[in-house]
């Protein structure tokens, strides 16, 4: 097996060399992979350019005649990543490491996007200083800033190259091994507001012999949860806390995008559903915050995060969409409301305690939910009455699966 590198040779050829060496001089194989298009090779790659290009389904020389450097790198990316797919179902990958700026950033991610969770991927970025979710997705890739530019060796960037490789060889040397696999399943997901229904749901749920994943519902926690249920890896869903869907309908920055809370049910995985954290919207610093807002009701986080109160008509559409998704399930499924509060800060006393908008969002569950069962539970999110009937219920469909 070996470590597959990937640059463009013609601009970050050095650079690519330089990891490559030392990638070799820690006893590793390693694969270059050329996703070049303009310029001369600065050496030769075992996987060509050309190659490359002919595994995206044209050539380079269709590639360099239309010109348009933004097609040139989508069909790169395309290509290595069949490549790189090709060979990691053969069992000859055992990681990913690559180098480049917006172009190799965007190549060399999607590459590892394309890979399992759990394989060794390493992206060396001058991107890396900033937003990153559009290149890591739900993947773990882990990015690193070279500080300058990625264009030659110099006492800086020799220093972190070395770096990236040494990480590259340690994640490869030392993988996890013995792991336990036996135990099925449980995704859920959890926010610092309901952090005690979801802790007190999964003792319930480990006592029973399930191994709980709990997904940080931040935007890209949500989406990994998807991912992996449509991946057919989990045996059952205990999501109580959908507040990525309030950010995605009122613009806020933790979506998960239009698709949460649609794998469970196109997937007939068993669910539980609830409403954790959906009285917020999420910002960062309050100088962040859209003008159009200024008059809404705020609660200050943290020192960088700032929270939105949802209103009556925002409750009223969040459950609306909730009731519907889980009422087209093709497996088990249940809704639970904790009539006494969605979250840490919705309860009586506390500053987004609201009744209308708790009854505006239930209501619209109620006349939504289809054939879906509904329960109405007279606790607090994160009173253990409700964490066990959400533990249990699950377990009971799970059961009945």
């Amino acid at each position: 097996m070996s470590i597959y590198l990937l640059a463009t040779l013609d601009t970050k050829g050095p650079d690519a060399a330089f990891v490559r060496d030392r990638l070799v001089e820690l006893g590793r194989d390693v694969v270059v992979i050329d996703t070049g298009c303009i310029g001369k090779a600065a050496f030769p790659a075992e996987v060509t350019r050309e190659s490359v290009f002919v595994a995206a389904g044209t050539t380079l020389a269709a590639v360099q005649a239309q010109k348009d450097r933004g097609a040139a790198v989508t069909k790169a990316a395309v290509g290595a990543t069949t490549i790189v797919l090709d060979a990691f179902k053969k069992r000859q990958v055992d990681g990913v490491i690559a180098l480049g700026g917006s172009a190799g950033t965007t190549i060399g991610t999607a590459v590892m996007r394309a890979l399992p969770i759990g394989v060794p991927k390493l992206m060396v970025s001058t991107l890396a200083s900033g937003d990153v979710r559009k290149w890591v997705g739900d993947k773990d890739i882990l990015m690193l800033n070279p500080v300058v530019d990625i264009a030659g060796i110099n006492r800086i960037s020799r220093q972190i190259l070395s770096n990236a490789a040494s990480a590259m060889w340690g994640m490869v040397q030392h993988r996890p091994t013995g792991c336990s696999e036996d135990k099925p399943l449980v995704a859920a997901t959890m926010f610092g507001v309901t952090t005690l229904c979801v802790q007190h749901a999964r003792e319930v749920l480990e006592a029973a012999g399930y191994e709980v994943l709990i997904f940080h519902a931040t935007g890209n926690g949500g989406q990994a949860m998807e991912s992996l249920i449509r991946e057919g890896l989990i045996a059952g869903v205990l999501d109580l806390t959908t507040t990525e869907l309030a950010d995605d309908l009122v613009g806020g920055v933790l979506s998960a995008g239009p698709k949460r809370l649609t794998a469970a049910a196109e997937s007939g995985v068993p669910q539980v559903v609830s409403v954790g954290a959906t009285d917020m919207v999420n910002f960062w610093a309050p100088d962040t915050i859209p003008i159009e807002f200024k008059d809404r009701k705020f609660h200050k986080h943290n020192a960088a995060v700032t929270l939105m109160r949802t209103t009556v008509e925002e409750s009223k559409l969040l459950g609306q969409e909730i009731g519907h998704k889980v009422s087209t399930t093709r497996g088990a499924a249940a809704i639970l409301l904790p009539l006494r509060g969605v979250s840490a800060i919705d309860c009586e006393g506390e500053p987004f305690d609201d009744p209308i908008a708790r009854k505006a969002l239930f209501d619209a569950i109620r006349s939504s939910h289809g054939r879906v069962e509904l329960l109405e539970i007279d606790a607090h999110i994160n009173d253990n009455a409700f964490a066990e009937a959400a533990a249990k219920k699950l377990l009971q469909l799970m059961k009945g699966k």
